[in-house]
């Protein structure tokens, strides 16, 4: 990396981020799989090296390499790097990038808390209103204003639709419900009109007459008129996606069926309370979009809404929700409802509280004196509905200093029982050339190495582990050739893993070469670009890992060691492999190549033989594949001792002998082995295991100490959580997502919880209760569900309707009826459980029980008559799928 300035590196000057630079602050998108093999490059290697990047390719971030559109839910710094633009140039010109791919330049914009670079731009359909079936595409960045949006969509109307310049136009913004709104200020961006990918932006032209062709164009008059004719049971709303917002539109339906909460928004009563003044807050925009919301879900007019104001706001105030990339339910919800509270917040002028410990007190005095300074500073109907108390216990290790404080909680967070094993699946590549890899399904510890796999592997297969090597393969090369003593938290679950069997055991490899074999095909033209003489290749099929000796490096013995083990995949019954021609020696540069094999693999040469006496002696036969040392990347052409201590070959097809006797069908195949018929067991947990769990006694981590204020320094205490008082409405989040040093991995355990009578007086640390004091059980109003793994996934909602009892599943904009044992998945991510003391009966009668429900759809109540809201969805915006 000292071969570039530090500029150079990344590293931009802050003046480059100012407002008033004169400089164009943007970022370009690389692949990071070439960006690390760049930096290692750098940091060690030399232009022969292995890790000689070679031209910038950024082909796995794309969906085709037609249109060039980026995949979704690409995740920075798992599948691509941001790099400035004076340091894209710099790559740019000393590696070049492969034929035909674009420049991924994005723009960085400019927010309230933050800088962010916008790496999926603004994608908008574009039609006329007079023929609405003809649609365009145009991107457009968050950060453009409205004005120069208007005079990009004239322009690119004037291209695709004949539309002649100068006309008088006007733009409409429709949404996937059929409702449009005028884009009339031209001075605010995009990002603050609510314009998001996947909407259509209708454009009208004035008549020669002076008139407007309609004062809204007819589709969109038609559908409204139709939205208001329609008369719903309140609260039974979808929500739109607008693309991979399905985690927003989970919690809001969540909060949604949350009765105190709602109806407090229903009454009006947060416009008495709205604080513009809290500098925590966000000068009640949060609330008053939550506001008009939850007013048109419970209005009853509406088979969805499109909650594009609320999803805007949310991104202005917290910069980790701008965009569409898939976010996680309870964050959304634990900003929301912090947002919330400040912007509803009674207090005024939060006073400064000195906290004080318990210092031997009794635990009453204590809780009761936390509570109060509490509600001094925080008072909305957020902590009226959701807050509670915990005792925390912390306890010094050295001097046994105990520290007693009692902390309010908006919801609880607790753990899933975690197994320490894991079950990895892999193929096994056996030494017998005619059989077929074999996938294994293997259970190993989450904390072991690599060595464990094998163990594991070499019981199913009766292979001795010091006879196998794993690989992660990728694209046709090695991504990776790992060690023994690596761990296994270096391999990803989607990793495709390969074990090979060896001919020897690793301790008797120092008189073996480990060779990693390539397959490639040669194209029909040569490759003047690159400078060498030899023709373009490709890599395909999947490569091996062989054990050679030493001694049989020669060119000859190589050839006839590949084409053994490649007799499954190949027909070499007749042809060039069983032809042998006499033919005049020469020297041809291939020849020169194979000797430099063969000095590199094979012990010295006796000193009167020399290269040109051999090539003498030489029979020539035509072959099936030509041998050719290569880098890891099975790219630059190198000598096999050059360049790193893992020796690389590539076997090089010509096209017509390829096709006559290299069978791709037969080498796509593989066998599965009985572990992976096996069904895996579906761990179940009951919830009070869980609430037992987070209140254990646990020992804090290194990166969070506790500063003992005997000791006067950070110690790693003890620490226990006790619950001490409950909310009205109690929010269990399920810590499904796990973290640790050694993996990353979502827990699919089913925790079984209960729809009614949850009973927390065991768990309360507070067991002599007065008479004032509200009861411990709660019954179930909501879940959030989530599935999937940890980079992608959807979400959905179970809710309890509080005027009419039912239970509905809520998936985005399509909402279905729902019975009590549909609710306990292994999915269930976040719980809403409210009192039975604050329950009130239903006041309407359950739909599924009442005749005049009878001609409503049992399997979907939102999608009748809604012709046009079922088409934006579809055809205009990009939805996530599960």
């Amino acid at each position: 990396i000292e071969l570039l300035p530090r500029t150079e590196l990344g590293v931009l000057p802050l003046e480059y981020f100012s407002n008033n630079s004169v400089f164009v602050c943007c970022r370009y998108v690389m692949e990071r799989r070439w960006f690390e093999q760049w930096k290692e490059f750098v940091e060690n290697g030399d232009q022969n090296s292995s890790s000689f990047p070679g031209q910038i390719d950024n082909s796995e971030l794309f969906e085709d390499l037609d249109s060039y559109h980026l995949k979704e839910r690409l995740v920075e710094n798992e599948d691509f790097v941001l790099v400035p633009a004076e340091a894209w140039h710099k790559l740019l010109a000393w590696y070049g990038i492969v034929d035909g791919q674009p420049p991924l330049e994005r723009k960085v914009v400019d927010l309230p808390s933050t800088l962010k670079v916008e790496v999926y731009p603004v994608e908008i359909f574009l039609c006329l209103h007079s023929n609405m079936e003809n649609v365009i595409t145009a991107q457009f960045s968050r950060a453009d204003t409205i004005r120069e949006f208007v005079s990009s969509i004239q322009r690119a109307m004037c291209q695709g639709f004949s539309v002649p310049p100068g006309s008088e136009c006007r733009l409409w913004m429709k949404s996937s419900d059929s409702s449009c709104e005028r884009l009339r200020n031209v001075h605010m961006s995009v990002l603050d009109a609510c314009l998001s990918s996947g909407m259509t932006v209708i454009m009208e032209t004035r008549n020669a007459d002076g008139t407007w062709p309609s004062s809204r164009p007819q589709i969109m008059r038609n559908s409204v008129e139709d939205q208001d004719s329609y008369r719903g049971q309140p609260g039974v709303c979808g929500l739109t996606n607008l693309g991979n917002t399905c985690f927003m539109n989970s919690a809001l339906q969540c909060l949604s069926n949350t009765p105190p909460l709602t109806e407090y928004f229903l009454r009006s009563s947060y416009l008495e309370e709205l604080n513009f003044t809290n500098p925590l807050g966000m000068k009640g925009e949060i609330a008053e979009a939550y506001a008009d919301v939850i007013k048109q879900m419970w209005s009853g007019r509406h088979y969805s809404v499109v909650p594009r104001v609320f999803k805007t706001k949310v991104g202005h105030f917290a910069s980790q929700f701008l965009g569409y990339q898939q976010h996680d339910s309870q964050e959304l919800l634990s900003f929301l409802l912090d947002g919330l509270h400040e912007d509803l917040n009674r207090v005024k002028n939060k006073e400064y509280i000195e906290l004080r410990d318990a210092e031997g007190r009794p635990d009453q005095e204590v809780a009761e004196e936390a509570w109060r300074n509490h509600r001094r500073r925080n008072d909305s109907v957020i902590v009226d509905t959701f807050h509670g108390l915990f005792k925390s216990t912390l306890v010094c290790p050295e001097c046994h200093k105990v520290s007693v404080t009692f902390d309010p909680f908006c919801y609880l967070s607790v753990p899933l029982p975690v197994s320490k094993e894991r079950v990895m699946e892999v193929f096994f590549v056996s030494l017998d050339p005619y059989a077929k890899p074999v996938q294994h399904r293997v259970v190993v510890p989450k904390a072991g190495k690599v060595s464990d796999l094998c163990s594991a592997l070499s019981e199913m297969t009766n292979v001795p582990p010091s006879q196998m090597v794993v690989a992660d393969v990728f694209n046709h090369r090695f991504y990776k050739i790992y060690n023994a003593d690596e761990s296994l938290s270096c391999i990803l679950d989607r990793d495709d893993i390969f074990v090979y069997e060896l001919s020897v055991q690793k301790e008797e490899q120092e008189e073996h070469v480990l060779l990693a074999l390539y397959l490639r095909e040669r194209s029909h033209y040569r490759d003047y670009g690159s400078g060498s003489s030899s023709y373009g290749t490709s890599l395909f099929g999947h490569p091996l890992l062989l054990s050679v000796p030493r001694s049989s490096c020669s060119h000859e013995e190589l050839y006839n060691l590949f084409l053994q083990r490649l007799a499954r995949v190949t027909d070499t019954s007749s042809g060039p492999a069983a032809e042998q021609t006499q033919q005049p020696c020469e020297t041809t540069e291939e020849e020169n190549e194979e000797d430099k094999q063969e000095e590199a693999c094979s012990p010295s040469p006796p000193a009167n033989e020399q290269p040109a006496k051999r090539r003498a002696c030489r029979k020539r036969r035509k072959t099936l594949f030509t041998i050719q040392a290569v880098n890891s990347n099975g790219t630059t052409e190198r000598g096999v001792g050059e360049g790193g201590t893992q020796p690389y070959v590539a076997i090089d097809w010509d096209p017509e002998m390829k096709k006559r006797f290299y069978n791709e069908n037969e080498a796509e195949k593989y066998m599965k082995h009985s572990s992976m018929e096996v069904p895996q067991q579906q761990t179940t947990v009951q919830l009070q295991e869980c609430i037992e769990l987070f209140t254990t006694v646990e020992t804090l981590e290194e990166e969070n100490p506790w500063y003992c204020p005997v000791c006067k320094k950070h110690q790693l205490a003890t620490k226990k959580l006790d619950l001490w008082s409950l909310p009205e409405v109690l929010i269990i989040h399920l810590k499904r997502f796990s973290y640790t040093k050694f993996t990353r991995e979502k827990l699919d355990s089913i925790v079984e919880f209960p729809l009614r009578d949850l009973d927390f007086s065991g768990c309360l640390l507070r067991k002599n209760r007065s008479r004032e004091e509200p009861p411990s059980r709660y019954d179930l109003i909501a879940v959030s569900n989530h599935y999937g793994g940890l980079r992608d996934g959807h979400y959905t909602s179970y809710a309890r309707n509080k005027d009419n009892g039912q239970w509905y599943y809520f998936d985005d904009s399509k909402v279905t009826y729902a019975s009590e044992d549909q609710i306990v998945t292994n999915a269930a991510y976040v719980l809403f459980y409210h009192r039975q003391d604050k329950l009130r009966k239903p006041t309407l009668p359950s739909p599924i029980t009442s005749p005049a429900s009878s001609t409503e759809p049992a399997s979907d109540i939102t999608s009748c008559n809604d012709d046009d809201a079922e088409l934006g969805a579809t055809s205009y915006l990009t939805m996530e799928t599960d």
